[in-house]
């Protein structure tokens, strides 16, 4: 008898079943689909009505201001709001993907609103071509919409995430010829057509015309006539004549047309075959059309609602009022003024258990259970007759409870499964499971409080996450936690959601009592982002509360920003610091330096040892002036002494700063001042004399090079610059060079003997030889001589080295061994240097000849 309670429900399309359960009675009142517009989501999501200002209503107690509604789909209200905006009559409006809701007036104007009926700013607009010419038409799809203006043309937007319209090319009679308007449009959505952008499908006369981006194209349908002599080169498409309305199918392939005769004719886009061709009772365009998923087409006038197939005859429904037909991917939902249905084909699990008299195995194993329920012994007959076939009714049982709206059918399907799985040891244990866990958030999600009624197949389009997503933008948000919790999903989104709504909806809340409440709830979740709620209080002017929620952020990558954009720079940089990162302690560096004044910059930063030494080292390579500012107020005087020495030298860079140029002057005051600030402390004496060594040789430098015009003296050493005036032949500047830096006369020998040697001025060299004794003998004339790789000239000073040592060393390298031999056999070094020579001239007898007398001295 349940088989056949079930079934009589069922309405029969060819060989097809299809049923039609009411889903929700509509828990609103005064509520009278016709004089309204309507706006539906897919995927069971909210409903937007509005009284439509194109019709002349009577008012029943209400205001004339006209309320834009929002309910869910068993006709709870959400959220309301009055409708004040310019621009016309409301044209269009429908759903994003996102649940946005899109309004379009007729000067091009879109609103949108969020499902809590808040305005969502800025404004957009379709362009400058729908607000000169105004709208007449909207058709939406998933994400996008197709406006035609009383002009005839198409502008569209195919992607509300961009909001940018364009517009598409002129339709063929439209924009030429006044007299004719398009009869119909239909869209066919990017992710189906070859160019990937929209296409849309205007019906003009007796064309129907395909409009993409770049092109236009005429649509024609191909079928040969019954007596194919009489039309045997004509285009069927022709004898279709003007279409009154027309719709695409959900996948794309499809093309149903409504024909002046009132034929409704299905057309495959690609190969413009005809798939059914039905004539209807009525040749008034129905006010609606939909697909039910992929099987049947609905067609709607006023009280009848028709389902046509590929074959057979249609089924008539009958309805006692307006009703608005809202596709799904898997069937069609029937919203009334008072109730819900949804109208789909029986699913083949299904069909196969309940269908009058069936024997498959599935029904079978259904009856089993209700003979095992009554404790009869055709429960295991039953089982008996389909043990071969278990397991596939097994599935089938599984399949239908998950396809059933009706709880207490699906807990007689699931039992029946479990039944039969006890005694099928190949099946799949945890495929009872999983569908249990499925339909327990199906009926979570179905309650009329909740107002979802997403079937099986559609729940596992939207997928999970997306159903959380729009439970907690309804504010469901411990149904969203639950079903997080029961699917093992991630419940950082869904608490802070309620967190930032929380804040939103307690302004007068103190926000320590606040904070301890939402610190119970976020801690439920580890790794949460307290910053993301601190940035929502922030927003909300709670400023107060923002910086104790940031104290709890774990991360600093999130907390100091925070902390910056709340105005806590102390705190921040606290934070900045105690996590050693560089990055966020020049960010928090830049901040304040942009914000604070510099005395208080600079006090901020003085005890904070990391902070002060990036700064510092941040500064000493862009901002001088600054840094000199930042030693000055902290008493480090000898650190600006040095920036100024530094500056003095990289002005010296600048080739400009030699011949006399004007920089001379700046590089010589800016190393004085060094030194007058390096006198200032006890602990840089040396520095400050070093100074004033530097600018007195820049000094010298710079009138060596007026004089002798050549800039080859500035930022030289004293001894270069000595060396260089002995080159030149200035020695009375050699000399004053001397006198005035203290060159002691070791070095002074050493640097006129290598200069002269330099210019090969040997007459002078020797000369400089016998003005007195040498203070370091003639050591420096020889390797002046050597250097210069003169030998003759060397030989004059070799001998006159005491130092035998040295003496040996000077003909060893001259390349004189034997003089270099006899040189080592008197040194008194117990023969190291001789053994040195043998290894260095091991060629050359006359080491062997020393050899014995060397060991026998030794």
């Amino acid at each position: 008898m349940t088989n056949v309670s079930v079934a009589a429900e069922w309405q029969l399309l060819y060989d097809r079943y299809y049923r039609k359960p009411e889903i929700y009675q509509m828990r609103w009142k005064h509520v009278d689909l016709s004089r309204n517009k309507v706006a539906c989501a897919s995927f069971g999501g909210p409903i937007a009505v509005i009284r439509d200002d194109s019709k002349i209503v009577q008012l029943y107690a209400e205001s004339a201001l006209r309320k834009l509604r929002i309910f869910n789909s068993a006709g709870l209200l959400l959220s309301e709001t009055i409708w004040k905006h310019p621009g016309g009559r409301l044209i269009g409006m429908s759903w994003s993907d996102d649940q946005t809701l899109i309004c379009i007036v007729q000067d091009g104007t879109i609103y949108r609103y969020n499902i809590h009926a808040e305005l969502i700013e800025p404004n957009m607009s379709m362009g400058k071509e729908c607000f000169e010419q105004n709208v007449v038409e909207c058709v939406f799809w998933g994400n996008g919409v197709v406006c035609l203006t009383e002009g005839g043309q198409l502008v569209c937007i195919s992607d509300f995430e961009t909001m940018k319209p364009s517009k598409l090319p002129d339709v063929p009679g439209l924009t030429e010829d006044d007299m004719l308007q398009p009869t119909s449009l239909a869209v066919r959505e990017p992710k189906y057509t070859m160019s990937g952008t929209v296409e849309v499908l205007v019906a003009v006369g007796d064309e129907i015309f395909g409009v993409e981006e770049d092109s236009v194209q005429t649509f024609r349908v191909d079928e040969p006539s019954v007596n194919e002599s009489d039309v045997q080169d004509t285009d069927y498409g022709n004898l279709i004549g003007p279409v009154q309305k027309m719709i695409v199918s959900p996948n794309g392939k499809f093309l149903t047309l409504f024909t002046h005769d009132g034929r409704i004719v299905v057309v495959e886009m690609e190969t413009k075959q005809i798939a059914i061709d039905y004539s209807c009772e009525s040749a008034l365009p129905p006010q609606q059309m939909a697909w039910c998923g992929m099987d049947t087409v609905l067609l709607y006038w006023d009280e009848d609602l028709t389902m046509v197939g590929p074959l057979g005859d249609p089924v008539h429904y009958f309805y006692d009022e307006p009703v608005i037909l809202i596709p799904e991917c898997d069937g069609v939902r029937i919203l009334s003024n008072t109730s819900l249905e949804f109208l789909q084909r029986v699913p083949d699990s299904t069909e196969s258990i309940f269908r009058i008299g069936s024997t498959s195995p599935a029904a079978l194993l259904y009856d089993a259970l209700d003979h095992f329920d009554r404790r009869s012994a055709k429960a295991d007959e039953n089982l008996r007759l389909i043990r071969s076939s278990l397991s596939e009714a097994v599935e089938s049982c599984i399949d239908a409870a998950g396809h059933e709206f009706d709880v207490t059918r699906q807990r007689a399907l699931l039992r029946a499964a479990s039944y039969g799985q006890a005694f099928c040891s190949n099946f799949q244990r945890e495929r009872v499971q999983e569908t249990c866990r499925t339909l327990r958030v199906l009926n979570a999600v179905r309650d009329p409080d909740i107002g979802i009624p997403l079937s099986i197949r559609q729940y596992k389009l939207l997928t999970p996450v997306v159903l959380i997503s729009r439970l907690i933008n309804s504010n469901h948000h411990l149904l969203a936690l639950r079903i997080s919790e029961y699917l093992d999903m991630n419940k950082e989104v869904v608490i802070m959601h309620w967190a930032c709504v929380k804040i939103t909806a307690s302004p007068s809340t103190p926000d320590a009592h606040l904070l301890e409440i939402l610190l119970d709830k976020l801690q439920l979740c580890r790794g949460i982002s307290y910053a993301a709620v601190a940035t929502h209080a922030d927003n909300c002017n709670r400023r107060k509360l923002a910086a104790m929620l940031v104290e709890h952020e774990p991360r600093s990558t999130k907390q100091v920003p925070l902390l910056l954009s709340i105005g806590e720079e102390d705190t921040a940089l606290v934070k900045a610091t105690e996590s050693g990162d560089t990055d966020l302690i020049y960010l928090v560096i830049f901040h304040i330096w942009q914000k604070r004044p510099p005395l208080e910059f600079f006090a901020m930063i003085q005890g904070r040892v990391l902070a002060r030494d990036l700064f510092v080292a941040y500064a000493r390579c862009h901002k001088h002036e600054f840094l000199k500012d930042f030693f000055l107020s902290t008493g480090q005087i000898h650190e600006v002494a040095f920036l100024l020495w530094k500056e003095s030298w990289d002005m010296g860079k600048n080739p400009m700063a030699s011949k006399g140029s004007p920089l001379y002057g700046p590089r010589i005051k800016l190393i004085e001042k060094a030194r007058n600030l390096f006198s200032q402390t006890k602990e840089h004496t040396f520095e400050s004399k070093a100074a004033e060594e530097h600018a007195k040789l820049l000094k010298i430098q710079h009138e060596l090079e007026v004089s002798t015009k050549q800039a080859i003296f500035v930022d030289s050493s004293i001894n270069d610059t000595i060396r260089t005036c002995i080159v030149l032949g200035n020695n009375r500047a050699a000399i004053k060079v001397k006198t005035e830096f203290k060159v002691s006369d070791k070095r002074w020998y050493f640097l006129k003997a290598f200069a002269l040697a330099t210019i090969k001025d040997w007459a002078a060299l020797e000369k400089f030889s016998k003005e007195k004794r040498p203070p370091m003998g003639f050591r420096p004339f020889v390797e002046a001589c050597i250097d210069a790789d003169e030998k003759a000239e060397a030989l004059k000073y070799i001998p006159k080295l005491s130092d035998l040592v040295e003496r040996g060393e000077a003909y060893a390298r001259i390349g004189m061994a034997k003089e270099a031999a006899d040189a080592a056999a008197q040194a008194n070094d117990g023969g190291e240097l001789l053994e040195r020579f043998r290894k260095t001239f091991s060629q050359n007898a006359i080491f062997d000849t020393l050899k014995i007398p060397f060991q026998g001295a030794s």
